[in-house]
Protein backbone atom coordinates (compact mmCIF):
# COMPACT_ATOMS: atom_id res chain seq x y z
CA UNK A 1 0.00 0.00 0.00
CA UNK A 2 2.84 2.79 0.92
CA UNK A 3 4.42 1.75 -2.38
CA UNK A 4 1.69 2.21 -4.31
CA UNK A 5 0.75 5.48 -2.66
CA UNK A 6 3.99 6.67 -2.72
CA UNK A 7 4.99 5.98 -6.87
CA UNK A 8 1.42 8.17 -6.90
CA UNK A 9 3.59 11.15 -5.32
CA UNK A 10 5.83 10.12 -7.65
CA UNK A 11 4.18 10.90 -11.30
CA UNK A 12 3.07 13.77 -9.46
CA UNK A 13 6.56 15.45 -9.37
CA UNK A 14 7.91 14.55 -12.48
CA UNK A 15 5.10 16.10 -14.46
CA UNK A 16 6.75 19.24 -15.78
CA UNK A 17 3.18 21.59 -16.20
CA UNK A 18 -0.17 20.93 -14.08
CA UNK A 19 -3.49 21.65 -15.68
CA UNK A 20 -6.35 23.30 -14.15
CA UNK A 21 -7.73 19.21 -13.25
CA UNK A 22 -4.43 18.39 -11.32
CA UNK A 23 -4.22 22.13 -9.05
CA UNK A 24 -2.18 20.90 -5.65
CA UNK A 25 -3.97 21.70 -2.59
CA UNK A 26 -3.53 21.18 1.20
CA UNK A 27 -5.34 17.81 1.34
CA UNK A 28 -2.73 16.33 -1.04
CA UNK A 29 -0.11 17.67 1.14
CA UNK A 30 -1.80 15.92 4.06
CA UNK A 31 -2.39 13.29 2.20
CA UNK A 32 1.70 12.76 1.42
CA UNK A 33 1.92 13.65 5.31
CA UNK A 34 -0.29 10.70 6.26
CA UNK A 35 1.79 8.19 4.22
CA UNK A 36 5.20 9.80 5.65
CA UNK A 37 3.70 9.32 9.37
CA UNK A 38 3.03 5.85 8.58
CA UNK A 39 5.92 5.38 7.65
CA UNK A 40 7.40 6.32 10.92
CA UNK A 41 11.08 7.28 10.00
CA UNK A 42 11.82 3.97 8.26
CA UNK A 43 14.27 5.11 5.44
CA UNK A 44 12.92 4.00 2.13
CA UNK A 45 13.11 5.07 -1.55
CA UNK A 46 9.12 5.42 -1.68
CA UNK A 47 8.77 7.72 1.14
CA UNK A 48 11.90 9.89 -0.23
CA UNK A 49 9.58 10.44 -3.59
CA UNK A 50 6.77 11.21 -1.24
CA UNK A 51 8.57 14.04 0.44
CA UNK A 52 9.48 14.99 -2.99
CA UNK A 53 5.99 15.18 -3.88
CA UNK A 54 4.64 16.68 -1.21
CA UNK A 55 7.54 19.78 -1.00
CA UNK A 56 6.22 21.87 -4.00
CA UNK A 57 2.67 21.64 -2.07
CA UNK A 58 4.03 23.58 1.11
CA UNK A 59 3.93 27.49 1.32
CA UNK A 60 4.45 27.64 4.63
CA UNK A 61 8.15 28.47 5.15
CA UNK A 62 8.37 26.24 8.25
CA UNK A 63 7.28 23.71 6.81
CA UNK A 64 8.98 23.79 3.97
CA UNK A 65 12.08 23.76 5.46
CA UNK A 66 10.86 20.76 7.96
CA UNK A 67 10.48 18.62 4.87
CA UNK A 68 13.82 19.47 3.00
CA UNK A 69 15.40 18.67 6.30
CA UNK A 70 13.43 15.15 7.42
CA UNK A 71 14.02 14.52 3.67
CA UNK A 72 17.58 14.98 3.88
CA UNK A 73 17.93 12.96 7.63
CA UNK A 74 16.29 9.89 6.22
CA UNK A 75 18.91 9.89 2.81
CA UNK A 76 21.72 10.04 5.02
CA UNK A 77 20.30 7.47 7.00
CA UNK A 78 20.46 5.24 3.92
CA UNK A 79 22.53 1.93 3.29
CA UNK A 80 23.80 2.43 -0.30
CA UNK A 81 21.85 -0.69 -1.40
CA UNK A 82 19.24 1.04 -0.71
CA UNK A 83 19.79 4.23 -3.32
CA UNK A 84 18.45 2.31 -6.25
CA UNK A 85 15.57 2.14 -9.10
CA UNK A 86 16.11 6.03 -10.09
CA UNK A 87 13.81 6.53 -12.91
CA UNK A 88 15.29 8.99 -15.99
CA UNK A 89 12.55 11.31 -15.50
CA UNK A 90 13.54 11.69 -11.73
CA UNK A 91 15.78 14.58 -11.84
CA UNK A 92 14.82 16.11 -8.44
CA UNK A 93 15.33 12.54 -6.46
CA UNK A 94 18.59 12.26 -8.44
CA UNK A 95 19.60 15.55 -7.57
CA UNK A 96 19.57 14.57 -3.99
CA UNK A 97 21.27 11.41 -4.26
CA UNK A 98 24.38 13.61 -6.27
CA UNK A 99 24.31 15.94 -3.25
CA UNK A 100 24.73 12.88 -0.56
CA UNK A 101 27.82 11.27 -2.59
CA UNK A 102 29.58 15.11 -1.93
CA UNK A 103 28.45 15.32 1.66
CA UNK A 104 29.67 12.06 2.45
CA UNK A 105 33.21 12.75 0.70
CA UNK A 106 33.76 16.21 1.91
CA UNK A 107 32.39 16.24 5.32
CA UNK A 108 35.64 16.64 7.42
CA UNK A 109 36.31 19.69 5.08
CA UNK A 110 34.33 22.55 5.16
CA UNK A 111 35.81 24.48 2.91
CA UNK A 112 35.80 21.71 0.07
CA UNK A 113 31.78 21.05 1.03
CA UNK A 114 31.48 24.52 0.20
CA UNK A 115 32.52 24.20 -2.61
CA UNK A 116 31.01 21.08 -4.09
CA UNK A 117 27.47 22.16 -2.94
CA UNK A 118 27.80 25.38 -5.21
CA UNK A 119 28.68 23.43 -7.75
CA UNK A 120 25.98 21.32 -7.46
CA UNK A 121 23.72 24.20 -7.56
CA UNK A 122 24.61 24.84 -10.78
CA UNK A 123 23.93 20.95 -12.01
CA UNK A 124 20.41 21.15 -10.27
CA UNK A 125 19.58 24.61 -10.47
CA UNK A 126 15.68 23.81 -10.21
CA UNK A 127 16.16 20.94 -7.03
CA UNK A 128 14.54 22.95 -3.98
CA UNK A 129 17.77 22.23 -2.09
CA UNK A 130 19.51 24.74 -4.29
CA UNK A 131 17.67 27.45 -2.69
CA UNK A 132 16.66 25.89 0.68
CA UNK A 133 19.71 23.75 1.68
CA UNK A 134 19.00 20.88 4.69
CA UNK A 135 19.77 22.92 7.85
CA UNK A 136 22.12 20.14 8.73
CA UNK A 137 24.22 20.69 5.49
CA UNK A 138 24.30 24.11 5.89
CA UNK A 139 25.91 23.73 9.77
CA UNK A 140 28.33 20.67 8.20
CA UNK A 141 29.41 24.16 5.76
CA UNK A 142 30.27 26.40 8.68
CA UNK A 143 34.13 26.87 10.10
CA UNK A 144 34.55 27.62 13.83
CA UNK A 145 34.66 31.03 14.95
CA UNK A 146 38.04 30.57 16.41
CA UNK A 147 40.40 32.60 18.88
CA UNK A 148 40.10 35.61 16.88
CA UNK A 149 36.52 35.91 15.30
CA UNK A 150 35.68 38.40 12.27
CA UNK A 151 32.74 39.99 13.80
CA UNK A 152 29.83 42.20 11.95
CA UNK A 153 27.68 43.84 14.68
CA UNK A 154 24.06 43.97 13.06
CA UNK A 155 22.04 46.49 14.88
CA UNK A 156 20.19 49.67 14.37
CA UNK A 157 21.41 52.64 13.80
CA UNK A 158 19.03 54.69 12.34
CA UNK A 159 15.09 54.89 13.30
CA UNK A 160 13.50 54.42 16.27
CA UNK A 161 15.78 51.72 17.68
CA UNK A 162 19.12 53.83 17.29
CA UNK A 163 19.76 54.81 20.55
CA UNK A 164 19.57 51.07 21.81
CA UNK A 165 21.84 50.12 18.98
CA UNK A 166 23.99 52.62 19.87
CA UNK A 167 24.12 51.64 23.82
CA UNK A 168 24.89 48.06 22.75
CA UNK A 169 27.53 49.55 20.06
CA UNK A 170 29.24 52.01 22.56
CA UNK A 171 29.41 48.65 25.06
CA UNK A 172 30.92 46.55 22.57
CA UNK A 173 33.67 48.16 21.15
CA UNK A 174 34.60 49.80 25.04
CA UNK A 175 35.39 45.75 25.91
CA UNK A 176 36.82 45.82 22.95
CA UNK A 177 39.70 48.28 24.00
CA UNK A 178 39.33 46.48 27.86
CA UNK A 179 37.64 47.03 30.80
CA UNK A 180 38.79 49.62 33.48
CA UNK A 181 39.91 47.86 36.37
CA UNK A 182 37.54 47.32 39.77
CA UNK A 183 38.48 50.42 42.66
CA UNK A 184 38.76 49.30 46.44
CA UNK A 185 35.68 48.38 48.18
CA UNK A 186 34.77 51.70 49.51
CA UNK A 187 32.42 49.84 51.89
CA UNK A 188 34.99 49.69 55.04
CA UNK A 189 35.95 54.01 54.45
CA UNK A 190 33.05 55.58 56.84
CA UNK A 191 34.15 57.25 59.87
CA UNK A 192 34.89 55.31 63.30
CA UNK A 193 32.34 57.11 65.31
CA UNK A 194 29.17 55.01 63.19
CA UNK A 195 30.46 51.51 63.25
CA UNK A 196 29.98 49.07 65.56
CA UNK A 197 28.72 51.86 68.44
CA UNK A 198 25.42 50.23 69.00
CA UNK A 199 23.88 53.35 69.07
CA UNK A 200 20.81 52.48 66.19
CA UNK A 201 19.73 56.10 66.29
CA UNK A 202 22.83 57.87 65.64
CA UNK A 203 24.10 55.24 62.67
CA UNK A 204 20.29 55.88 61.07
CA UNK A 205 20.70 59.76 61.37
CA UNK A 206 24.34 59.57 59.83
CA UNK A 207 23.38 57.38 57.14
CA UNK A 208 20.44 59.80 55.91
CA UNK A 209 22.53 62.70 56.23
CA UNK A 210 25.44 61.14 54.77
CA UNK A 211 22.59 60.08 51.37
CA UNK A 212 21.26 63.42 51.20
CA UNK A 213 24.69 65.10 51.10
CA UNK A 214 24.81 62.64 47.94
CA UNK A 215 21.33 62.99 46.95
CA UNK A 216 22.57 64.41 43.25
CA UNK A 217 24.93 62.18 42.76
CA UNK A 218 24.37 58.47 41.47
CA UNK A 219 23.69 56.42 44.33
CA UNK A 220 27.33 53.68 44.36
CA UNK A 221 26.88 50.26 45.52
CA UNK A 222 30.31 49.09 47.09
CA UNK A 223 29.87 45.41 46.79
CA UNK A 224 32.75 42.66 47.23
CA UNK A 225 30.35 39.82 46.51
CA UNK A 226 29.61 40.96 43.04
CA UNK A 227 32.21 41.05 40.01
CA UNK A 228 33.17 41.30 36.03
CA UNK A 229 35.55 39.52 34.28
CA UNK A 230 38.34 40.37 32.27
CA UNK A 231 37.13 40.60 28.93
CA UNK A 232 39.19 38.70 25.89
CA UNK A 233 41.23 40.56 23.32
CA UNK A 234 40.72 40.25 20.02
CA UNK A 235 42.31 43.55 17.40
CA UNK A 236 40.50 42.32 14.40
CA UNK A 237 38.08 45.14 13.33
CA UNK A 238 34.59 45.04 13.85
CA UNK A 239 32.25 46.39 11.09
CA UNK A 240 28.39 48.12 12.40
CA UNK A 241 25.61 47.17 9.89
CA UNK A 242 22.88 49.58 9.96
CA UNK A 243 19.91 46.70 10.02
CA UNK A 244 17.38 49.47 10.18
CA UNK A 245 14.50 48.56 6.83
CA UNK A 246 17.37 45.98 5.54
CA UNK A 247 16.56 42.81 4.63
CA UNK A 248 18.46 40.34 6.72
CA UNK A 249 18.96 37.77 3.87
CA UNK A 250 20.94 40.50 2.10
CA UNK A 251 22.84 41.67 5.22
CA UNK A 252 24.11 38.18 5.43
CA UNK A 253 25.59 38.02 1.78
CA UNK A 254 26.98 40.87 2.51
CA UNK A 255 28.83 40.63 5.46
CA UNK A 256 30.12 37.01 4.80
CA UNK A 257 31.34 37.82 1.38
CA UNK A 258 33.18 40.33 3.01
CA UNK A 259 34.82 37.72 5.32
CA UNK A 260 33.16 37.93 8.54
CA UNK A 261 32.57 34.54 10.17
CA UNK A 262 30.15 35.62 13.19
CA UNK A 263 27.52 37.96 13.01
CA UNK A 264 26.69 39.67 16.47
CA UNK A 265 22.69 40.49 16.36
CA UNK A 266 19.99 41.25 15.01
CA UNK A 267 18.60 43.00 18.13
CA UNK A 268 14.87 43.36 16.95
CA UNK A 269 13.38 39.87 17.39
CA UNK A 270 11.56 40.06 13.74
CA UNK A 271 15.01 40.45 12.10
CA UNK A 272 15.95 37.55 14.53
CA UNK A 273 13.12 35.46 13.62
CA UNK A 274 14.03 36.53 9.88
CA UNK A 275 17.89 35.44 10.60
CA UNK A 276 16.80 32.32 12.18
CA UNK A 277 14.34 31.20 9.31
CA UNK A 278 16.58 31.86 6.71
CA UNK A 279 19.39 28.72 7.70
CA UNK A 280 21.66 31.50 7.23
CA UNK A 281 25.52 29.66 6.86
CA UNK A 282 27.31 31.83 9.23
CA UNK A 283 27.87 31.70 12.94
CA UNK A 284 25.08 33.83 14.72
CA UNK A 285 24.87 35.22 18.35
CA UNK A 286 21.50 36.92 18.41
CA UNK A 287 20.70 39.64 20.45
CA UNK A 288 16.87 38.62 21.26
CA UNK A 289 15.44 35.83 21.91
CA UNK A 290 12.80 33.74 20.21
CA UNK A 291 9.74 31.84 21.71
CA UNK A 292 10.03 28.24 23.14
CA UNK A 293 8.33 26.97 20.22
CA UNK A 294 9.99 28.61 17.70
CA UNK A 295 13.97 27.64 19.07
CA UNK A 296 15.70 24.64 17.62
CA UNK A 297 18.96 23.29 18.31
CA UNK A 298 21.66 25.07 15.96
CA UNK A 299 25.06 24.37 16.03
CA UNK A 300 25.42 27.48 14.48
CA UNK A 301 23.07 29.71 16.32
CA UNK A 302 23.02 31.42 19.85
CA UNK A 303 20.88 33.76 21.87
CA UNK A 304 21.53 36.35 24.62
CA UNK A 305 19.29 39.04 25.48
CA UNK A 306 17.97 40.84 28.79
CA UNK A 307 15.11 39.12 29.55
CA UNK A 308 12.71 39.66 31.89
CA UNK A 309 11.30 36.06 32.03
CA UNK A 310 15.38 35.25 33.35
CA UNK A 311 14.82 38.04 35.87
CA UNK A 312 11.50 36.25 36.98
CA UNK A 313 13.56 32.95 37.31
CA UNK A 314 16.06 34.98 39.54
CA UNK A 315 13.64 36.24 41.70
CA UNK A 316 12.09 32.34 42.55
CA UNK A 317 15.53 30.76 43.27
CA UNK A 318 16.25 33.54 45.40
CA UNK A 319 13.05 33.27 47.42
CA UNK A 320 13.44 29.29 47.78
CA UNK A 321 17.38 30.10 48.64
CA UNK A 322 15.42 32.29 51.84
CA UNK A 323 13.17 29.50 52.47
CA UNK A 324 10.04 31.41 51.32
CA UNK A 325 6.91 28.80 50.90
CA UNK A 326 4.05 30.99 49.31
CA UNK A 327 4.49 33.37 46.76
CA UNK A 328 2.49 35.86 45.30
CA UNK A 329 3.36 37.51 41.64
CA UNK A 330 1.90 41.20 41.38
CA UNK A 331 2.21 41.51 37.68
CA UNK A 332 1.23 44.21 34.61
CA UNK A 333 -2.63 43.03 33.78
CA UNK A 334 -0.95 42.57 30.11
CA UNK A 335 0.26 39.74 28.43
CA UNK A 336 3.74 41.01 28.98
CA UNK A 337 2.24 40.18 32.74
CA UNK A 338 1.30 37.15 32.17
CA UNK A 339 4.53 35.54 30.23
CA UNK A 340 6.20 37.12 33.21
CA UNK A 341 4.82 35.58 36.06
CA UNK A 342 4.50 31.96 33.68
CA UNK A 343 8.39 32.35 33.95
CA UNK A 344 8.33 32.69 37.62
CA UNK A 345 6.03 29.76 38.55
CA UNK A 346 7.99 27.17 36.04
CA UNK A 347 11.02 27.87 37.79
CA UNK A 348 9.47 27.75 41.31
CA UNK A 349 8.04 24.69 40.70
CA UNK A 350 11.50 23.36 38.84
CA UNK A 351 13.11 24.11 42.31
CA UNK A 352 10.27 22.17 44.02
CA UNK A 353 7.95 24.53 45.36
CA UNK A 354 4.26 24.40 45.44
CA UNK A 355 1.86 26.55 43.02
CA UNK A 356 2.50 29.70 42.73
CA UNK A 357 -0.44 32.82 43.06
CA UNK A 358 -0.68 35.78 40.42
CA UNK A 359 -2.61 39.08 41.01
CA UNK A 360 -2.41 41.89 38.82
CA UNK A 361 -2.91 45.94 38.54
CA UNK A 362 -3.77 48.56 36.78
CA UNK A 363 -2.61 51.62 35.35
CA UNK A 364 -0.37 54.32 37.52
CA UNK A 365 -3.57 56.50 37.36
CA UNK A 366 -6.00 53.65 38.99
CA UNK A 367 -3.66 52.79 41.31
CA UNK A 368 -3.96 56.19 42.70
CA UNK A 369 -7.52 56.14 42.95
CA UNK A 370 -7.40 52.86 44.96
CA UNK A 371 -5.22 54.46 47.71
CA UNK A 372 -7.20 57.79 47.50
CA UNK A 373 -10.16 55.19 48.65
CA UNK A 374 -7.44 53.69 51.38
CA UNK A 375 -7.86 50.18 49.25
CA UNK A 376 -5.07 47.86 49.52
CA UNK A 377 -3.74 44.72 47.80
CA UNK A 378 -4.68 42.21 49.89
CA UNK A 379 -2.54 38.96 50.13
CA UNK A 380 -4.65 36.91 47.42
CA UNK A 381 -4.25 35.61 43.98
CA UNK A 382 -5.14 33.24 41.39
CA UNK A 383 -2.79 30.23 40.66
CA UNK A 384 -0.58 30.30 37.90
CA UNK A 385 -1.38 28.18 35.38
CA UNK A 386 2.24 25.92 33.83
CA UNK A 387 2.23 22.52 32.43
CA UNK A 388 4.34 20.70 35.40
CA UNK A 389 2.20 17.80 36.47
CA UNK A 390 1.97 16.66 40.15
CA UNK A 391 2.20 20.18 41.62
CA UNK A 392 0.45 20.48 44.92
CA UNK A 393 -1.38 24.07 45.73
CA UNK A 394 0.60 25.32 48.60
CA UNK A 395 -1.10 26.14 51.69
CA UNK A 396 -0.56 29.00 54.09
CA UNK A 397 -0.17 32.37 54.21
CA UNK A 398 1.81 34.56 51.35
CA UNK A 399 5.18 35.62 52.80
CA UNK A 400 7.01 36.41 49.62
CA UNK A 401 5.28 38.94 46.90
CA UNK A 402 7.58 39.83 43.42
CA UNK A 403 6.37 43.22 42.47
CA UNK A 404 6.91 43.53 38.07
CA UNK A 405 6.29 47.27 38.71
CA UNK A 406 8.11 50.52 37.18
CA UNK A 407 9.66 53.08 40.07
CA UNK A 408 6.01 55.09 40.08
CA UNK A 409 4.03 51.99 40.25
CA UNK A 410 6.19 50.70 43.25
CA UNK A 411 6.02 53.51 45.28
CA UNK A 412 1.71 52.84 45.21
CA UNK A 413 2.13 49.16 45.50
CA UNK A 414 4.43 49.25 48.10
CA UNK A 415 2.55 51.18 50.56
CA UNK A 416 -0.99 49.38 49.31
CA UNK A 417 0.44 46.04 50.47
CA UNK A 418 1.30 47.64 54.44
CA UNK A 419 -2.21 48.68 54.25
CA UNK A 420 -3.67 45.24 53.33
CA UNK A 421 -1.68 43.35 56.71
CA UNK A 422 -0.63 43.37 59.63
CA UNK A 423 2.79 43.85 60.70
CA UNK A 424 3.11 40.84 61.88
CA UNK A 425 2.49 39.27 59.00
CA UNK A 426 4.44 41.28 56.49
CA UNK A 427 5.52 39.22 53.47
CA UNK A 428 8.86 39.94 52.26
CA UNK A 429 9.14 42.28 48.95
CA UNK A 430 10.93 41.75 45.99
CA UNK A 431 11.04 43.76 43.08
CA UNK A 432 12.69 43.33 39.42
CA UNK A 433 15.21 45.46 37.74
CA UNK A 434 12.39 47.68 35.86
CA UNK A 435 11.72 49.68 39.36
CA UNK A 436 15.42 50.76 39.73
CA UNK A 437 15.95 54.13 37.83
CA UNK A 438 18.46 55.55 39.74
CA UNK A 439 18.94 58.82 40.94
CA UNK A 440 16.55 57.64 43.90
CA UNK A 441 16.92 60.82 46.36
CA UNK A 442 16.62 59.66 50.18
CA UNK A 443 13.02 59.93 51.22
CA UNK A 444 12.43 57.44 48.09
CA UNK A 445 15.19 55.04 49.91
CA UNK A 446 13.25 54.97 53.14
CA UNK A 447 10.15 54.61 51.75
CA UNK A 448 11.51 51.68 50.27
CA UNK A 449 13.50 50.15 53.02
CA UNK A 450 13.33 46.40 53.19
CA UNK A 451 12.39 46.30 49.61
CA UNK A 452 15.13 43.39 47.49
CA UNK A 453 15.15 44.20 43.99
CA UNK A 454 17.33 42.39 41.32
CA UNK A 455 19.96 44.34 38.94
CA UNK A 456 22.32 43.89 36.45
CA UNK A 457 26.32 43.78 38.05
CA UNK A 458 27.76 46.79 36.43
CA UNK A 459 24.69 48.90 38.67
CA UNK A 460 25.35 46.55 42.06
CA UNK A 461 28.41 47.52 42.66
CA UNK A 462 30.78 45.09 40.59
CA UNK A 463 32.88 47.85 38.86
CA UNK A 464 32.55 51.36 39.60
CA UNK A 465 35.08 52.93 37.43
CA UNK A 466 33.32 50.71 34.55
CA UNK A 467 30.19 52.32 35.58
CA UNK A 468 31.45 56.29 35.71
CA UNK A 469 32.76 55.08 32.36
CA UNK A 470 29.58 53.97 31.22
CA UNK A 471 27.95 57.15 32.78
CA UNK A 472 29.45 59.31 30.38
CA UNK A 473 28.56 57.41 27.16
CA UNK A 474 24.88 56.84 28.16
CA UNK A 475 23.68 60.02 29.47
CA UNK A 476 23.39 58.48 32.74
CA UNK A 477 20.06 56.84 31.69
CA UNK A 478 19.15 53.58 33.53
CA UNK A 479 17.80 51.17 30.76
CA UNK A 480 21.29 52.54 28.46
CA UNK A 481 23.18 51.23 31.32
CA UNK A 482 22.06 47.67 31.04
CA UNK A 483 22.34 47.71 27.40
CA UNK A 484 25.90 49.26 27.72
CA UNK A 485 26.42 46.43 29.81
CA UNK A 486 24.51 44.03 27.39
CA UNK A 487 27.39 45.57 24.47
CA UNK A 488 30.34 43.76 26.66
CA UNK A 489 28.64 40.82 27.31
CA UNK A 490 28.31 40.41 23.89
CA UNK A 491 31.65 40.73 23.65
CA UNK A 492 33.15 38.37 25.98
CA UNK A 493 30.79 35.57 24.68
CA UNK A 494 31.39 36.42 20.67
CA UNK A 495 35.03 35.96 21.43
CA UNK A 496 34.03 32.45 23.44
CA UNK A 497 31.45 31.42 20.65
CA UNK A 498 33.04 28.15 20.25
CA UNK A 499 32.73 27.04 23.39
CA UNK A 500 29.33 28.29 23.67
CA UNK A 501 27.64 25.05 21.93
CA UNK A 502 30.16 22.61 23.58
CA UNK A 503 30.94 23.04 26.77
CA UNK A 504 27.51 23.01 29.34
CA UNK A 505 29.51 24.33 32.10
CA UNK A 506 30.53 27.68 30.44
CA UNK A 507 30.53 30.42 32.88
CA UNK A 508 31.39 34.02 32.68
CA UNK A 509 30.82 37.13 35.16
CA UNK A 510 29.49 39.92 33.02
CA UNK A 511 28.39 42.74 33.14
CA UNK A 512 24.93 42.20 32.93
CA UNK A 513 24.70 39.19 34.96
CA UNK A 514 26.52 35.93 35.38
CA UNK A 515 26.05 33.75 32.21
CA UNK A 516 25.70 30.56 31.66
CA UNK A 517 24.63 28.42 28.46
CA UNK A 518 21.25 26.60 28.62
CA UNK A 519 19.25 24.35 25.88
CA UNK A 520 19.20 25.30 22.22
CA UNK A 521 22.14 27.57 23.10
CA UNK A 522 20.21 30.27 25.05
CA UNK A 523 21.95 32.22 27.63
CA UNK A 524 20.74 32.27 30.61
CA UNK A 525 21.48 35.15 33.16
CA UNK A 526 21.41 35.34 36.68
CA UNK A 527 21.46 38.72 38.63
CA UNK A 528 22.75 40.30 42.31
CA UNK A 529 20.24 41.07 44.13
CA UNK A 530 20.47 44.41 46.24
CA UNK A 531 18.30 45.77 49.28
CA UNK A 532 16.73 49.20 50.26
CA UNK A 533 18.58 49.66 53.93
CA UNK A 534 18.10 52.57 56.17
CA UNK A 535 18.19 54.83 53.34
CA UNK A 536 20.97 52.99 51.53
CA UNK A 537 21.11 50.67 48.51
CA UNK A 538 23.01 47.74 49.69
CA UNK A 539 24.14 44.14 48.80
CA UNK A 540 20.99 41.60 49.99
CA UNK A 541 21.42 39.62 52.80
Amino acid sequence: MLSTLALTGCQIESSTTTTATQQPSVSDASHYQSIIDAAQGKPSMDVLRVYISQEPLLTDPAQHQANIDSLWLMLTQMKPEQIQGIEADENILLGWVDLLDIYQNNKDDPEALRTGIDDWKTRYPHNPGAKNLPTALVQGTITKVGANPRIALFLPMSGQGQVFGQAIMQGFLDAQKGLPSSPVSQASTAPAASQGSGNDVLDQIYQEVAATVNENANTEVASSTVSIDAVPTNTQSVKVFDTQGKAMPQLVAQATSEGYNLIVGPLLKSDVQAIAQMNAPVNVLALNELDANQLQPRTNLCYFSLSPEDEAKNAANQMRLEGKQMPLVLVPASPFGDRIAKAFAEEWQAKGGGTALMQTFGSTASLKESINRGQGIRMTGTPINVATQGVEQANGSIDAVYIVATRDELTLVKPMIEMAISSRQRPALYASSRSNQGNSNADYRFEMEGVKFSEVPLLAGANNNLRKQAQGKVNNDYSLFRLYAMGIDAWSLANNYDNLQNNGQFRVNGASGMLSVHENCVIYRELPWLQFKQGQVKPAQ
